[in-house]
């Protein structure tokens, strides 16, 4: 159990029938009256974002979450398939348990999936991936400016914005956390 009092960001809680991440937090104490704790709460399983003020003394169970290795192999229309790397067991998941991640992430990648008490939630894709450009327009000689970008397709279907000299076929390493190209590989 944990009191109100003792939020701090990241921690996760069990509240109203809910697992929450505590976002921010602010222990108030007004001039008349009784102290209390200003939140911002996501719930992880839906990510609705709340704000709420509890007691310092409210009393609830701290949310433990799990996080597992596993292996994307598959996608067969709109379930997405995960293979634990110890077990062998396979899950699949929905588009909405998955989020962004598939977007960066081929068959046969590791990915950090989440689960609370045994049932997965969301899935993270590696902070940094290389990936191929599979469409793009031509880049010409000369052009080197650096502050001038095209839309390119990468392997996985995903669009960003690349620097000019960027090819079809060129390897880009991609920082997932924004969905942006961070250098050619």
């Amino acid at each position: 159990m944990i009191t109100a009092g003792d939020f701090r960001k990241g921690i996760t809680i069990e509240w109203d029938g809910g697992v929450w991440n505590i976002v921010d937090f602010q222990h108030v104490k007004p001039g008349k009256g009784a102290a209390f704790v200003r939140t911002k709460i996501k719930n992880i399983m839906t990510g609705a974002v709340v704000e709420r003020s509890f007691n310092p003394t409210d009393k609830m169970p701290r949310a433990i979450i799990e996080t597992k290795e596993m292996n994307y192999v598959y996608n067969d229309g709109g379930l997405y398939y995960f293979m634990d790397n110890e077990t062998f067991e396979q899950i699949p998941l929905t588009q909405d348990q998955v989020e962004d991640a598939v977007r960066f992430v081929k068959e046969g990648e590791n990915v950090t999936v989440r689960f609370f008490k045994g049932k997965a939630f969301s899935v993270e894709a590696p902070n940094f991936v290389t990936l191929e450009v599979t469409q793009t327009e031509p880049g010409f000689k000369g052009d080197t400016a650096s502050n001038t970008y095209k839309p390119a397709t990468l392997e996985t279907g995903y669009t960003l914005q690349v620097p000019l000299f960027i090819n079809i076929g060129d390897k880009i390493r991609v920082d997932t956390r924004v969905g942006e190209y961070m250098e050619r590989a």
